[in-house]
């Protein structure tokens, strides 16, 4: 398989006490809205990323997700991320978090594929500047 729409991949997070909302805006321990984010990232990185030849990598450029219920200290969320499509370098998923079987987020994250040496140059020049 390649880079096709349709390309489903899943991985499953712990709800760990650094990815709960005490780090960010409440005392409540439950999922993060930045960290579900970050598990929706990693999961569509993690999925393009296998059929990506070297020396390319993807980096996120955009989201737009609801969170919609809580998932507790300690609980598994499972992220489901499946390619919506590929446009050049551009990279659209539908994400979607679980917390046993209900539904806690989704939405849309665009990814774009570069080369890793190339914008790693890209950023050391922002540094000089």
């Amino acid at each position: 398989m390649s880079l096709q729409p349709g390309l489903t991949c899943s991985d499953e997070y712990t709800v760990t006490e650094e990815y709960t909302a005490k780090h960010v805006s409440s005392e409540i321990p439950v999922l993060a809205t930045p960290a579900m984010i970050l598990f929706m990232e990693r999961t569509s990185m993690k999925c393009a990323q296998q059929y990506l030849p070297e020396p390319y990598t993807t980096v996120g450029v955009s989201v737009n997700v609801r969170h919609l219920n809580p998932a507790p200290l300690g609980g598994t969320v499972k992220v489901i991320s499946r390619l919506l499509s590929v446009d050049g370098r551009r990279l659209v998923f539908e994400v979607k978090a679980y917390y046993r079987d209900v539904l806690i987020g989704d939405g849309v994250h665009e990814r774009f594929i570069v080369n890793k040496e190339k914008f790693a140059e890209k950023v050391r020049s922002l540094l000089k500047e």
